[in-house]
């Protein structure tokens, strides 16, 4: 059995660096893919367009009021089933199998999004009209009007969620280890039980995500400054 003193620690340092490097590569992924989509509802639910605004409406309302566990559980065990009736209604032969790293960055990124849209309407809509006005005014053509107007706009109001959704991306993280994925939050209670260090490895983790969530606040802390540079500051 493994030791209880730090040597146990030790001897599990290598998976639990494991563990946390692809917790960072599903936390990672996810939300670029969260950004992305955040983006794409953001600029549907802002259509003139009533049919997309409805879709995208339904998008964020739907999936933030499921449990991301929930989504973890249904894609894992029915999505391959799912996929598998499908296939063999097409007429298609083989086995679908959802990997626990695709399960993680799929729903996490799909939860993202949809957190991701409100906070990106909600910093587009506080642009000053003017200014979108102006580049419809001198002819700007949309990608134009975007990367000049709209993104320096938004990004300034839109960082302080963005920071705040990355902080709880990193802890929703531990949720894809009722699959048994080999993310941080699993080869931790791997470690626990196989060891009875509960206290130690339990501690340990929390120092792991504590270290990533600092590191990130003051990532972003500088992000915020950088996009801010130029705007006056209060005395």
């Amino acid at each position: 059995m493994t030791s209880m003193t730090p040597e146990g620690l030790i001897d599990w340092a290598g998976p639990i660096l494991s563990g946390a490097l692809t917790t960072v590569q599903i936390a990672v992924l996810a939300y670029a893919i969260g950004l992305l989509l955040g983006l794409l509802g953001a600029g549907a639910k802002l259509s003139p367009w009533a049919p997309l605004r409805g879709l995208a409406t339904a998008y964020s309302t739907l999936i933030r009021a499921v449990p991301e566990l929930l989504l973890i559980l249904l894609l894992y065990y029915a999505g391959a089933q799912a996929l598998d009736a499908l296939l063999a209604y097409l007429g298609m032969a083989g086995a679908v199998q959802i990997t626990g790293f695709a399960t993680a960055v799929g729903v996490l990124a799909f939860v993202q999004g949809a957190y991701m849209t409100e906070v990106f309407r909600g910093a587009i809509l506080a642009i000053p009209s003017g200014q979108l006005e102006a580049a419809d005014a001198f002819g700007f053509s949309r990608w134009d009007r975007f990367h000049r107007i709209v993104l320096p706009g938004m990004l300034p109001n839109a960082l302080p969620g963005m920071s705040n959704l990355w902080l709880i991306l990193i802890k929703d993280t531990a949720l894809i280890s009722v699959i048994g994925f080999n993310e941080l939050f699993f080869t931790i209670q791997q470690a626990a039980a196989s060891s009875r260090a509960y206290f130690l490895f339990y501690a340990a983790a929390g120092v792991i995500y504590l270290l990533m969530t600092l590191s990130s606040t003051a990532l972003f802390a500088r992000l915020e400054r950088y996009v801010r540079r130029g705007q006056p500051t209060e005395a």
